[in-house]
């Protein structure tokens, strides 16, 4: 552990003193780092020294967010060898590529494990390092396609709605990964033995799908989409417009919800007495839902349903989100160099976490690192001098 070495954010939070490697990628891998920054962790990202024509400027990527950033050649045994230097003293490291890169680069487990045996190696793929489809490309798209998550997902009588890359890059992904880096460090602090943690998104997504495979199980699923529970079949869990073009959210799954729902909404006696749960009922159920609630703004069902137990929220937009009262109250965004981001979650009542800050980079971030790591100033230089180093 690294306490004396604070995060371009402060060492604050419940992993401050725990030093992470980041070999710059793409979506889930730097999602996993900006959750191990924003809970405390000193995260080191290794970056190009050339950004491709469609990648955002690292310092203005809310993922990239908490870091110090090295620029480096990986291309270069110099650089390799830095690289290799700064996981020798780290408690991990996480990288995104596809299977066999970075072994190329020699960098891979079996030579940093060997000089560090503490070493937790997270590695973030789409397919996992090995398997049929291992070394194929692919996007979130296809990783929750593969796993039968995408299938569930939209209305009947659709094509599978794909929602948007949360499901494989993020929850099935960044998420995962940051949990599983989390369980081998605890396992390194107990034994001393790091791991390789094997990453996959159409694993992780999978894994998402557990409650619908319980419920599936038991008779209350079926495999198709728009006609179950939770997938816009039920008209108690669904969105409907609003007469002035907005959307509002009713969630009212349990008896006494959807009753307060039905009362509040000033749904008719017939139409509320139909039986909620029983799939006959929910055309007119959703009638008269959709009757209501286009008679009425967002903001008059507001005025009406928000603060009471009918299941219900208005449908923000990302601009209007971080402005509703609650979020206000949450403290959910923060403004950091002009850029309206979320803030960290979950919130800790011991080890609350510093106000996340721009990923830092340029020759003064550099040199403090190398220095840390031991590198002299002239030495230093000469990487500078040579291309190595930016």
């Amino acid at each position: 552990m690294h306490s004396d070495t604070p995060a371009s954010g402060g060492a604050r939070g419940p992993l401050a003193g725990v030093r992470i490697i980041e070999i710059a990628a793409l979506g889930p891998a730097p999602f996993a780092g900006m959750m191990l920054a924003d809970h405390g962790a000193d995260v080191i990202r290794i970056d190009r020294l050339t950004l491709g024509p469609l990648t955002i400027d690292p310092q203005h990527d809310i993922l990239n967010r908490s870091r110090r950033s090295l620029a480096l050649d990986l291309k270069s045994s110099a650089a390799v060898d830095l690289v290799r230097r700064l996981c020798a003293s780290a408690d991990g490291l996480i990288e995104g590529y596809r299977p066999g890169v970075m072994e190329r680069l020699g960098l891979g487990p079996e030579i940093l494990l060997a000089a560090n045996p503490r070493l937790v190696y997270g590695r973030m793929t789409g397919w996992g390092q090995d398997g049929p489809y291992a070394t194929t490309a692919g996007h979130d798209i296809n990783y929750i396609a593969l796993s039968g998550a995408l299938h569930a997902v939209g209305r009947a009588g659709e094509q599978p709605t794909p929602p948007l890359n949360l499901v494989g890059d993020f929850g099935g992904g960044g998420m995962m990964l940051a949990f599983g880096m989390l369980a081998a460090l605890l396992a390194a602090s107990r034994t001393g033995q790091g791991q390789v943690v094997d990453c996959a998104m159409v694993d992780g997504s999978a894994v998402l799908m557990a409650m619908i495979y319980s419920l599936r199980a038991n008779g209350l699923w079926a495999d198709k989409r728009g006609v179950n529970l939770l997938d816009s079949g039920a008209p108690f869990y669904d969105t409907y417009e609003t007469a002035d073009g907005h959307f509002v959210s009713v969630g009212a799954i349990e008896p006494q919800f959807f009753a307060e729902l039905l009362q509040r909404a000033g749904i008719p006696d017939d139409v509320a007495r139909l039986q909620q749960n029983d799939p006959a009922s929910w055309p007119r159920l959703r009638a008269a839902l959709k009757d209501r609630i286009k008679a009425r703004t967002r903001a008059e069902w507001c005025e009406i349903l928000e603060g009471t137990d009918s299941c219900f929220a208005p449908v923000l937009s990302l601009s209007e989100a971080p402005h509703h009262p609650h979020n206000r109250h949450r403290q959910n965004f923060l403004t950091v160099d002009g850029m309206i981001q979320p803030a960290p979650a979950p919130r800790y009542s011991g080890t609350p976490t510093a106000v996340p800050q721009s990923m830092t980079s340029g020759s003064d971030v550099s040199e403090a690192v190398l220095l840390e790591l031991g590198v002299s100033t002239a030495e230093i230089a000469n990487l500078r001098a040579s291309g190595v180093l930016r």
